[in-house]
């Protein structure tokens, strides 16, 4: 009776022993599974860094989009303000020029009028022209007036007159002549204005150019 008991209690024993440890199939499976889940993972991870690399990437494709535009806003706004500068460069010595001009007109026109000899006259005349024609090589040309509409922009009046038959506002006479520097105003003409009524005649300024 002892001897059957005990063989009973060794079978116990043993099965007790092969349910605490897996078997060797069962490890093989655990393993199989756990190599699965890494390799799975893997990809996820190498995904994942594609991505993030690709969007790194994007943003400084962008960056420098960014600032290739910006330099070539700035290479356009410095071509711009170099030639600006060059085409205006000699505005204040070209204005200081301007009386000696106006003084040789003035002495052909003194010339002509008191009936001076031709070739005098015809000297003046001669280097006013070739005056003129070196100004507007620098882009220096005349600022209509007489005849023309009073503009405020390029004109400056010292008086207004009867207008006599003339268009109110029209200018009846220049003092000093005006010129223009390419587009801009050099040096307004110095006029007399047509007035709407004999009521508004004046020797007094009416309007002028800033």
């Amino acid at each position: 009776m002892r001897k059957k008991n005990d063989s009973v209690e060794k079978t116990s024993g043993l099965g007790t022993f092969d349910k605490a440890q897996p078997s060797a199939e069962e490890a093989a499976s655990d393993a199989d599974a756990t190599a699965a889940e890494r390799a799975e993972s893997a990809p996820n991870a190498t995904d994942q860094q594609a991505l993030s690399l690709e969007e790194e990437v994007k943003a400084v494709q962008d960056r420098y989009l960014r600032l290739a535009a910006e330099f070539e806003n700035y290479k356009k706004r410095a071509q711009k303000d170099q030639a600006e500068y060059a085409k205006y460069a000699n505005e204040r010595l070209l204005r200081e020029l301007l009386p000696v001009l106006d003084n040789l007109q003035r002495a052909l026109q003194h010339a002509q009028q008191s009936g001076g000899t031709n070739g005098l006259i015809e000297g003046v005349e001669l280097t006013c022209k070739q005056y003129l024609e070196v100004l507007s090589r620098f882009g220096v040309r005349p600022i209509p007036s007489v005849g023309q509409p009073f503009d405020p922009a390029v004109h400056q009046a010292v008086a207004t007159v009867d207008p006599q038959g003339r268009a109110p506002n029209t200018i009846v006479e220049e003092y000093e002549k005006g010129y223009y520097l390419h587009d801009r105003v050099l040096r307004p003409a110095i006029v007399t204005v047509a007035a709407s009524g004999p009521d508004e005649c004046r020797d007094a300024p009416v309007k002028s150019t800033p």
